[in-house]
């Protein structure tokens, strides 16, 4: 079903429809971006890129990219994409600055937070307690600059990600062209991350680079594997050094090359070390004193419940000063209680 688009907001056509569009000649020249945000203004420009990256717009029967340039008497047949989901309601939780300016934030997430909303997690997330904390501010007028929505509804601020248990640093935008910015440093791999964690036996080596491609699992959809010459693999590179040993468990300092999903734990999983206490990837989800072979305190009191991983610290170019800035936060307290039963 196709349809000349009247004088009316994309909104008024169902999703599905292809609505046609000519470029006139005041149009050539222009990017197709550019081209779509100034025929439906209403629509956010981060919105119309993702219709745009989804392959939903056509020109002149090709899809086409957001840069590509039209021409006089182009057609461009765009299928109107289902509405974005409504963002995150605002909730007041707690959360633990690291650094708080005008164009950025930076938290140390707790364990067990989900970043932003998804199927399962809708409340009690970091994108929700960011609405309350940062554009509740905005809203009174002191200045503040609200939250990014470069990522999407559903992502306000959101440049990067961690799993729901890890804990530790993420950082945030507060504007567009500062969440562009950022992601281009994620991209280019210009961006430092550093991240602790406790591993269950013990690396051969004190240092050591892993560099296996990660891909989706074969049977568990909600896990990742090391996987070569898959269609969903791609590259991963993991440098780390042994800090501390201990019988049975290693300290270790990691950093990731690269950004795969659940790479860390993948990686760590597949050299026989995988990080204490991770559900998918070591089979244990709550560690006593007597996995390490000490007395129990007789209350049965679990020394971790969720991974021993930790985004340690992270450093950036800053978008607007151009300083180079290391963010760090402090070891939790559960994976500090492992390593003082370790250490005694």
């Amino acid at each position: 079903m196709a349809a000349e688009p009247p004088a009316a907001s994309l909104g008024s056509f169902e999703p599905g429809t292809e609505v046609v569009l000519t470029a006139d000649a005041d149009s050539a020249g222009t990017r197709l971006d550019v081209f779509l945000a100034r025929t439906f203004p209403e629509q956010s420009r981060s919105f119309l890129a993702r219709s745009i990256d989804k392959g939903a717009v056509r020109v002149d029967g090709v899809v086409a990219r957001a840069s590509h340039k039209l021409r006089a008497g182009m057609i461009v047949c765009m299928t109107v994409p289902e509405p974005p989901r409504a963002g995150p309601a605002a909730e007041e939780i707690p959360l633990e600055f690291v650094h708080l300016d005008e164009w950025l934030a930076v938290v140390n997430k707790p364990a067990g937070m989900v970043v932003h909303p998804a199927k399962g997690n809708w409340k009690g997330t970091l994108a929700g307690a960011l609405r309350w904390h940062l554009e509740r501010a905005d809203a009174a007028g002191n200045g503040a600059s609200g939250l990014s929505n470069a990522g999407g509804p559903t992502r306000p601020g959101i440049v990067h990600r961690l799993d729901r248990d890890t804990s530790g640093v993420i950082i945030v935008a507060r504007n567009e062209e500062v969440h562009h910015a950022l992601a281009k440093q994620f991209e280019q791999r210009t961006v430092t991350k550093t991240y602790l964690a406790i591993t269950q036996g013990q690396p051969q080596f004190d240092r050591d680079e892993i560099n296996l491609p990660i891909g989706i699992h074969p049977y568990q959809r909600e896990k990742m594997a090391v996987r070569r010459d898959h269609s969903t693999s791609r590259e991963a590179v993991t440098r780390f050094e042994v800090l501390e040993r201990y019988r049975g468990a290693a300290l270790v300092k990691v950093a990731p090359k690269t950004g795969r999903t659940h790479q860390i734990r993948v990686h760590l999983a597949a050299i026989g070390c995988p990080v204490l206490c991770d559900g998918l990837y070591s089979g244990r989800t709550r560690i006593e004193p007597a996995f390490f072979g000490l007395a129990d305190d007789g209350a049965g009191t679990a020394l971790i419940e969720r991974q021993a991983l930790h985004a340690a610290s992270l450093a950036v170019d800053h978008p607007v000063t151009r300083e180079r800035i290391e963010f760090k936060a402090p070891l939790p307290a559960d994976m500090q209680r492992v390593l003082d039963v370790l250490r005694a």
